[in-house]
């Protein structure tokens, strides 16, 4: 059995980054997923003003090393993109000894459905897929 995970949303803000003490490069970014509400009937809610009701959904993604490191150079808020990866689940216990939960996707893949912004130095060519296996190193 498979655990796949495909979302696509906009950046709900700049992602942050960080460097483990053993090297491993860990980018954190909220996105945002909508869908049309819907009434018992199965139909589309809208507004007064005929626009469409939506919920939207926000989840926690996590990128690893060269997945990261695109993620933190090209990414910014209000971005489409389009995550493949898996959904994981933490618990732990908080400094008050309650047990917590939290559920993040972990992304082998961003691909970026609106322009990535510019890094410093970039001299074009960006591919707009990055796959953690594809990162050269």
């Amino acid at each position: 059995m498979q655990n796949i995970v495909i979302l696509a949303g906009h950046v709900g803000a700049t992602p942050e980054a960080r460097t483990t003490q053993g090297g491993t490069k860990i980018t954190h970014f909220s996105l945002a997923t909508s869908r049309p509400k819907r009434d018992s009937d199965g139909k589309v809610i809208k507004d007064r003003d005929g626009y469409r009701v939506e919920d939207t959904e926000w989840h926690r993604i996590t990128c690893f090393n060269g997945v990261g490191k695109t993620v933190e150079d090209y990414v910014t808020k209000g971005m489409k993109v389009m995550v493949r990866g898996r959904i994981h689940y933490t618990s732990w216990t908080d400094q008050d000894d309650i047990k917590r939960y939290g559920t993040e996707i972990i992304a082998d893949e961003v691909t970026f459905l609106t322009r990535a912004k510019a890094a410093s130095g970039d001299q074009g060519g960006n591919d707009s897929s990055v796959d953690d296996d594809e990162i050269p190193f």
